[in-house]
This record gives C-alpha cells, structure tokens and sequence, in this order.
C-alpha cells in the first residue's frame, strides 16, 4: 500500500503556531491567485482513502464545509472515543496503531492513503510506512510551534523528486521516503 503526506510547513517546519493554531496557513491561501491549490486536487484525486489524526480531523471539523465529499476517511486518536454527531458518514474512528491500520486499509481494499496530520505523520514515518511527502514551504517564520518531525530514533533518508517555486513565494518538494537506512 502506498502512503503519501501532503501538508505545508512554515519555512521554519512548523505547521501550526505555538498556539496550534494554523492561521497562518489560511492567510496565506488567502492570498494564493484564484484556483490555484499547489496541486492539492490532483493529489487527492490519485489517493482512495485518508488517514487523519485526531487533532486535524478537530481542525477540519471546524471548516464551514467538509473537504472531503464523499471520500472515505479514517481519523487515528487513542482518546477519542465517539465521533460527534455532526460527522459524515464517511469517516470512521480507529484506535491502532500504523501497522494495524494500514492492514485494515488493505483488509478494504485500499491501495493509497493520504496521511494526514503532524504526529500521524511521525508515527507513520517512524515505522517505515510512508513512501512519499510533499512538502509545501510557506514563506513565513513562525519561530516556535508544532513541528512537523519530532524526534526519531534513527536518521529517516528521503531523495528529491521533484521541486517548484510557485510565482507567490511557496515552494513545493516532492519527497520519495528511502527504503534502506543510508542513502544510495
């Protein structure tokens, strides 16, 4: 199963304030010329389910519209015990594990998951299980906040493959996530 992140970080790899805040990233879609999401449709078209942690799922709940429409998504948390009521029937609540849950997902069907979230993100890189990131630099320095990569147990390798400077200032890096400990 393939697993991909796709998220912005500030250009210090906060993707939220030391509040948690991510307004910060809202200002700066503001400001983005009309249409143009970086690519994030055509990423969401390639994937057929996402994997989300508590806390973004908290986020996105607070949106005026649900994102997703119909796609099916997996919110991860080890406290959450319900979904609240107001929630699409398409999303489903899962206390396990990475392993755990990419074999659910593969137990379905599922063949691409979009990992969404700071510590998801971690939990997932730090048992090998995600082979690809994008990763969007806004043009801001936050100087504090929630970081994208915490603290790992050994050095994770990642070869470039691909890079665009948006017009506006983002930078978008395409990562594969390498399989061996040591780069080749």
């Amino acid at each position: 199963m393939k697993c991909s992140a796709f998220i912005a970080t500030s250009l210090d790899g906060f993707i939220a304030d030391s509040k948690g805040s991510i307004a910060w990233l809202e200002k700066a879609n503001a400001s983005l010329p009309a249409g143009e999401d970086c690519g994030y449709r055509s990423f969401l078209s390639s994937i057929d389910v996402i994997v989300m942690g508590r806390k973004t799922f908290e986020q996105v709940m607070t949106f005026s519209e649900w994102p997703y429409s119909d796609m099916p998504v997996v919110v991860v948390s080890r406290t959450l015990r319900s979904l609240p009521k107001t929630t699409p029937a398409t999303v489903t609540l899962k206390n396990a594990d990475p392993i755990a849950i990419v074999s659910y997902l593969q137990d379905r069907g599922y063949k691409s998951a979009y990992i969404d979230g700071g510590k998801l993100i971690q939990s997932f890189l730090s048992a090998g299980l995600i082979n690809e990131m994008t990763i969007t630099l806004i043009p801001v320095v936050l100087g504090g906040g929630t970081s994208l990569f915490g603290a790992l147990e050994r050095p994770i390798w990642v070869t470039l493959e691909d890079s665009k400077a948006y017009p506006f200032g983002f930078v978008q890096n395409r990562f594969r996530v390498s399989a061996s400990e040591y780069p080749r």
